[in-house]
């Protein structure tokens, strides 16, 4: 029985006290996650834009931000011992809400893969000067990615040995060839090279950068021992990669007094630097697509109730990026930052709320947990969650006084609390759950 739950990653159940992890092992992880070429660009944006004390606080804040949410979110994880898609269920938003969750982090993914592959395009262009316009090596780099994610998970992790490496040596390299070759004190002291933002702005880009991973943090934490080691992990594995990678890219942008990425590798490591990004952004790539359409496919599985065609839809999804990036995506990408950063916030408000405040559900996760399963059953829909997350994404949007990401975030939780309070709050149709095999005593740690 222990056996095949373990199979599937404890895909449809708790994760049981013998498959928990070290903290530090999962802290690795998580500086992975942040130690990405997307956070190299976004320090390079913040450097463009901002002088190094600027950008310095943005990411302060905006660390701030992400570990508060990912903390609270990641102790809900790790005392239920449930993936974000699971947990949703029963912290306010339903099965219906849940694959709508995932169908926001699917669409964000095709974004992020849209503005990778305009990022290669930009990389082969340089390499390859006039023998194809940009928009043409955007639609060919994207229909590549396309093809390796339909094909499976071979190729996929043959390229993860090897480019996860090379974009660490990428950023060392880059980072002592062109500081090399300035004064550190001019930089830190320099003006910012392009047109400024103001650390609210830097904040919000900074938040919404990461707020995906934030959001589906329980991913993660649910194979942590204890509370203490989700705290542990995040501060250190965020700290470091936000810090590292994305100082780096501040300094680099002033170096090279530019926000274009291909622009700053090419000015310190040349020829290799520009392979090594585009091997570096298929990797990454890859799972944006392939993760976009499990979300995808899971969501019309849930509303609809009918099953897509796995590599149909990743066709038809990496065609969609493809063209975004062909379109010009990149230009947009501060926009898009935003966007994320506060359309995600109001999700972990509504879940933090419910859990620890409304509780509407949370008297049925306690009873199954102490039998190592799920609730029997999950709400269909929960009306008031879609309209809470909705009016909090705008208001984060359209009100600027403030930080976009705290007001979307604290918005919700208040929301949603005074529609519990009201009784507002209700589950709208009823979905029997699916229990995967478990051993009998086999309780998730509380």
């Amino acid at each position: 029985m222990a056996r095949m739950a373990h199979a599937d990653d404890f895909a449809l159940s708790r994760v049981t006290p013998d498959a928990q992890k070290h903290w530090f092992g999962i802290a690795v992880q998580r500086f992975g996650q942040v130690s990405a070429l997307s956070q190299f660009l976004l320090g390079a944006t913040l450097g463009y834009a901002m002088t190094f004390s600027e950008a310095f606080l943005a990411l302060l804040l905006g660390s701030i931000i992400l570990e508060v949410i990912m903390c609270i979110v990641g102790i809900i994880g790790q005392k239920e011992g449930l993936n974000t898609a699971l947990l949703a269920r029963w912290t306010g938003f339903g099965e219906i809400g849940a694959s709508l969750v995932g169908l926001a982090i699917g669409i964000s993914l095709i974004g992020w893969f849209g503005i990778q592959s305009a990022i290669s395009a930009e990389s082969l262009d340089s390499l390859l000067p006039g023998l194809m316009p940009m928009w043409a090596w955007s639609l060919l780099f994207g229909l590549a990615v396309t093809a390796i994610v339909a094909v499976g998970f071979v190729g996929m992790q043959w390229l993860a040995n090897i480019t996860v490496p090379l974009f660490l040596v990428l950023v060392g390299w880059s980072i002592i060839t062109e500081l090399s070759n300035h004064s550190l004190g001019d930089l830190i002291t320099s003006p910012a090279p392009g047109p400024t933002m103001s650390v609210w702005q830097g904040t919000a880009i900074v938040a919404g950068g990461l707020i995906v991973g934030a959001i589906i943090t329980a991913d993660m934490t649910r194979f942590n021992r204890s509370k203490a080691d989700v705290v542990k992990q995040t501060v250190v594995g965020v700290s470091l990669g936000e810090f590292v990678i994305g100082l780096s890219g501040v300094l680099l942008a002033h170096a090279a007094q530019s926000g274009n990425i291909v622009a700053i590798v090419t000015s310190s490591v040349g020829l290799v630097g520009l392979i090594i990004v585009i091997t570096g952004t298929l990797k990454i790539n890859d799972w944006n697509l392939y993760s976009s359409t499990l979300g995808l496919v899971n969501f019309i599985s849930t509303a609809f109730g009918k099953n897509l065609h796995r590599v149909s839809t990743t066709i038809v999804l990496g065609v969609v990026g493809s063209i975004l990036a062909a379109a010009g995506i990149l230009s947009q990408f501060t926009g898009f930052l935003i966007i994320l950063g506060v359309v995600f916030p109001p999700i972990a408000g509504i879940m933090v709320a419910e859990y620890f405040i409304v509780r509407r559900w949370r008297g049925e996760l306690d009873a199954s947990r102490a039998e190592g399963r799920l609730p029997a059953t999950a709400p269909r829909l929960v009306p008031v969650t879609l309209v809470v997350w909705l009016v909090s994404a705008l208001v984060g949007y359209f009100v600027t006084w403030g930080i976009p990401a705290i007001s979307s975030l604290v918005l919700s939780i208040v929301l949603y609390t005074v529609a519990g309070k009201l009784g507002w709050v209700r589950g709208v149709g009823e979905a029997t759950t699916a229990q995967a095999p478990v051993r009998d005593a086999a309780p998730v740690a509380s």
